[in-house]
C-alpha cells in the first residue's frame, strides 16, 4: 500500500478523534449560559469534562504534528494561508484552558462570570472556525504555482464555508448537551435532555443542507455512503435523546461526527488542498507528502504508540465514568 495514502487516512483518523472528543467538550462549554442556573450548576457542567478536556485537546496537537511530518507541503500551505483563522482558534483554546484552571481561584461572582464567558467564547470560536476551515479545504482555495494561498481571510468566509461552520457549531453543541445529560442527574439532566431535543432538531436541518451541498458539488460514492451513515446516526441520536437513552444518543452523535469528518476527507481524496483558480496548482497526496523513508519511520512509530494512546484514553474515561451531581459539588465546598 502507498504509505502516503495510508498517512492521509491516519491524519483523517486523528482529526476524527479530535472532533469526536474535543467536540463534545466545546458543546459543554457552550452550554453554560443555557444550563447553568447558578454557580453550582456551572461547576457541575465544568466538572463533567474536567478530568478529560486537556487529554481530548492533545489529539489536535498529534494531528498537526502528523500533518507536518507526513505532508509538509500541505501543512505549509494550510498554516500560512489560514494563519489568522488558526490563530483565532489557538487563542480561543488558550482562553478556555486558562479559564478552567483559574475560574475557581477567587470567590467573587464577577471573577467567575468573566471566566465563564471566556469558556463559552473559547468553545464556540473553535467549533465554528474548524467547520469553516474544513469546508474551505474541501471546496478549494486560490493557490499560485508554488502552492501559496493567494486569498484573504474574508475569502474564507464564503456562504458554503459559513454553513460548514454553523454545522460543526450546532453538532458539537448538541453532542455536548447529550454528554451533560449522560454525566449528570436530577434537574440538570432533565434540562439537558430538553435542550438536546431542541438543538438536535435544528442540527439535523442545518447538517442536511451542508451535506447535500457538499455531495452535489464535490461528492464521491464513498462520500454519499458516509454522509448517509452520518445522517441516520444523527437522527437516531436525536430520537434516543428524546426518549432518555443518553448512552445510545451519545454513541450515535459520536458516530455522526466521525462519519461526517471521514465523508469530508473522502470528498477531498486524492487531493489535500484543491486550487479553486487552477487545478494544476492543487496539492495532492503525491506532491505534498514526505519521502518514503520518512513515512516508513512514522508508520513504525504509529504502530507502537497509537495503541498505547488509545488504551490510556479508554482507561481515563473508565476511571471518571460516574455522574457528576450537585450534591457532590456542594459537599466539596464545605
Amino acid at each position: 500500500m502507498d504509505l502516503s495514502v495510508l498517512w492521509f487516512w491516519i491524519v483523517a483518523f486523528l482529526f476524527v478523534g479530535y472532533f469526536v472528543l474535543d467536540g463534545f467538550d466545546f458543546g459543554v462549554g457552550m452550554s453554560l449560559p443555557f444550563l447553568g442556573r447558578d454557580d453550582t450548576d456551572r461547576r457541575v457542567l465544568i466538572n463533567t469534562i474536567g478530568p478529560v478536556w486537556d487529554l481530548n485537546e492533545t489529539w489536535v496537537i498529534v494531528a498537526g504534528a502528523s500533518l507536518f511530518a507526513a505532508f509538509p507541503e500541505w501543512y505549509a500551505t494550510l498554516f500560512s494561508g489560514f494563519y489568522l483563522a488558526l490563530l483565532l482558534i489557538l487563542l480561543a483554546l488558550i482562553a478556555r484552558g486558562v479559564s478552567f484552571e483559574y475560574r475557581h481561584q477567587r470567590p467573587e461572582s464577577q471573577w467567575k462570570r468573566w471566566f465563564d464567558g471566556m469558556i463559552v467564547v473559547g468553545s464556540a470560536v473553535p467549533a465554528l472556525l474548524w467547520g469553516v476551515a474544513f469546508a474551505n479545504i474541501v471546496q478549494g482555495v486560490p493557490l499560485d504555482a508554488d502552492h501559496n494561498y493567494t486569498g484573504t481571510l474574508f475569502d474564507l468566509l464564503n456562504p458554503y464555508a459559513l454553513l460548514g461552520g454553523l454545522t460543526t457549531l450546532l453538532l458539537f453543541f448538541t453532542h455536548g448537551v447529550v454528554f451533560v445529560s449522560l454525566k449528570t442527574d436530577g434537574r440538570m439532566r432533565e434540562r439537558a435532555r430538553r435542550l438536546a431535543a431542541r438543538a438536535g432538531f435544528v442540527t439535523i436541518i442545518v447538517a442536511a443542507g451542508f451535506l447535500t451541498w457538499t455531495g452535489l458539488a464535490f461528492g464521491t460514492p464513498w462520500f454519499w455512503i458516509l454522509a448517509a451513515v452520518a445522517a441516520v446516526a444523527l437522527i437516531a441520536g436525536w430520537l434516543a435523546s428524546t426518549r432518555g437513552a443518553e448512552g445510545v444518543a451519545f454513541t450515535c452523535l459520536a458516530i455522526t461526527v466521525a462519519t461526517a469528518v471521514l465523508a469530508l476527507f473522502s470528498a477531498l481524496f486524492p487531493e489535500v488542498m484543491p486550487a479553486s483558480n487552477d487545478p494544476a496548482n492543487s496539492l495532492t497526496i503525491a506532491n505534498a507528502s514526505s519521502s518514503a523513508y520518512t513515512l516508513t519511520v512514522m508508520s513504525w512509530l504509529a504502530l507502537f504508540t497509537l495503541p498505547l494512546v488509545l488504551a490510556y484514553q479508554g482507561w481515563t474515561y473508565w476511571i471518571f465514568r460516574k455522574r457528576v451531581t450537585r450534591a457532590s459539588i456542594e459537599a466539596s465546598a464545605h
